[in-house]
Parts: structure tokens; sequence; C-alpha cells
């Protein structure tokens, strides 16, 4: 009876979806560039802060060639406040790969799709099905969810082999329009069988096929291990400003935000005496008080404890900064500093 009532439960998620999904800007086009763009995109970010930097980037470099071709410090400025800036770094040396060893057109399989920078099983599912029609899944968290509460599968879904295990049985089952059953298994794990809170099962298409509903055990799924805590790091940074203008320097090009623009900062926490000394020692004088406050930011693995020092200045430039202009991406953690 389980086998059974498991072989319809595709058609059920096909037919909720094709009524009723959300209408976003990359929906119904099999366009892979677009497919691709707004798969990176929307790693680790929500689908409502996606929408106008995907617009945004698409007017600016609406093909591969022209991704391939654009300035590093505008890409990264048409990335600032996405976060995970490697995603748009790894999407330009895929466009460069592309354009020099696939003539300007993305891969049509998922084998070769897999071996670009940046690209993931997902990623590559995503577009190998969706643009081009094979049949390979697409698993992601969402996806790993939602089989987890329908299985009632107790396998830990952080671990690699369970995603593994995962992605060979929906190979085996993808029906013959994959890359709908893709985005509605996409669309399923963001809008019913949610992470956070209870899932909303009366809504669910697949709720009768679904083995931890059926055993009142929705809340049991799934397992998933703890993350490591954040690394702690204190640092003090500096607003040095001139006017409108504050002064910025690059991060080296390797490393956490490489290649991204930075204020002026220190190990450790300063006091406000230390911290004037060493605008003293960079050149600059100050001009009436120093403000200061405190800031956090999240990484993924990290946390930044910031103490700000903000003064108004006066003095060149120092070596190795410049005024920042508007056009340099500065990173959202960094803009939170600024006041």
């Amino acid at each position: 009876m389980w086998y059974t009532a498991a072989m319809d439960w595709k058609d059920d998620l096909i037919n909720w979806y094709t009524a009723s999904h959300r209408d976003l800007p990359w929906r119904g086009t099999r366009d892979p560039y677009r497919i691709w763009l707004s798969e990176i995109m929307l790693q680790q970010t929500r689908v409502a802060a996606v929408v106008p930097y995907y617009e945004r980037f698409l007017s600016e470099l609406p093909t591969v060639a022209a991704l391939a071709g654009a300035d590093d410090d505008r890409l990264l400025k048409l990335w600032q406040g996405l976060g995970y800036y490697s995603r748009a770094k790894n999407l330009k040396r895929a466009a460069m790969l592309i354009e020099s060893e696939y003539e300007g057109r993305v891969p049509d399989r998922y084998e070769k799709l897999i071996k670009l920078p940046g690209i993931g099983s997902y990623t590559a599912g995503a577009i190998a099905s969706i643009a081009f029609g094979e049949r390979v899944p697409a698993v992601d968290g969402n996806v790993l969810r939602v089989m987890a509460r329908k299985n009632a599968d107790p396998r830990d879904i952080a671990d690699p082999r369970t995603k593994d295990a995962v992605f060979s049985e929906l190979k085996q089952q993808m029906p013959s329009d994959p890359g709908t059953f893709n985005q509605a298994m996409m669309e399923l794990g963001a809008c019913v069988c949610v992470p956070n809170g209870e899932p909303l099962c009366n809504r669910c298409p697949i709720q009768k096929h679904c083995k931890a509903y059926r055993t009142n055990a929705v809340s049991s799924y799934p397992n998933k291990s703890k993350k490591p805590k954040r690394t702690i790091e204190q640092m003090t940074v500096f607003v040095l400003k001139k006017g409108d203008a504050f002064l910025i320097r690059k991060r080296p090009e390797e490393g956490l935000l490489g290649g991204l623009y930075e204020l002026p900062n220190l190990p450790g926490r300063l006091t406000p005496m230390d911290a004037a000394d060493a605008i003293g020692a960079m050149g600059l004088r100050a001009i009436g008080p120093i403000a200061q406050v405190e800031r956090k930011h999240l990484f993924t693995h990290r946390e930044w404890q910031m103490r700000v020092f903000a003064v108004e200045t006066e003095g060149d430039a120092p070596n190795g900064l410049l005024w920042y202009d508007g056009t340099q991406s500065l990173p959202t953690a960094f803009r939170i500093c600024i006041f």
C-alpha cells in the first residue's frame, strides 16, 4: 500500500505547483544564464531580497559574455548587499570558462555544469533540469527536509551521505518534466514544508503520501546535527571622514571578503586614547570629538564584534587608502559601521 501511494506523489506535487506557484522573475524561462544567476543569488538569501538584485544585475550584465567581461569592481558593486561575495567571483570565473571552452554557451549536461566554479550538485541539477530537461534532481536543504518528512527518514540531513542517498533516490524517480518537478520541490520546501515552526501540513499537496504526517511525527523530522559555534573576532574600525567622504582600503584578494573594500581597522578593542593615537599614526588629524559605537556582524562561521570610532579629519589619504566615492563595493559588515 505504501509503495502504491508513493508512486503518484509526484503528480500531486506538480499539479499543485502548476496551479499555485509564486510568480517570480526567473520562473517561466529556460534561459540557462538566467536560471543559473537566480540559483546562485538564492543561496543563503531570501527570495524577496533577491528579486531587485536579480533584475538590476541582468539589466547591466544580460549575457554570459557581458558577465565574463565585467570589471571586477563593478561586478562586486552590483552584488553589494547580497553577501557571500565569493558567489559573484565564481560567477565571473565560470562565465569566462564558458566563453573560452564552450563557445559562450552554458553547458547542457549536469556532469559538465558541476565542473564550473561555484556550481555544486544542486545548482547543476537545477540548470540541467529546468533549462535542458535532463532527468536529474536538484537537492538542497528544502528538498532534504521534504524527503525526510515524506519518508520519515531519521538520517542526518547535514551529512553529505544523506544528500547523496536522496539524490540517488530522486534520480530514479524523475518524471518526464524534471524541471517542473524540481521547482515544485523547492516551492514546497520554501512555502509549505517550512524549516521553522510548524509546517503547513493542511496546505501540503503530498500530505497523504507523507509518512511523518500519517504517523503524527512531523515535528520529529528532519534530523539535523547542530552547526559548530561561530568564532568571535574583536576588532576596532575607523570611520575617518572628510565632509561626506570617508576613507576605505581594498582587502586582500584571498580570504573572507577578498577583493572588496573595507574601513580601516585593527584587531582588538582599542580605548579612545589608543584610537586617537592610531588615527595620528595614519598621518591624519582629528577635528573635534571622536564618536564611538559598538557594532556586530555575523558570518557563517564567525562573528565580528566591532568597536567603531568616527571622526572628522584633516589630511590627505594615506598610502593604501582612498576616499569612498560610491562606486566601490563596501560590504554590509562595514556599511553598518558608518554613522
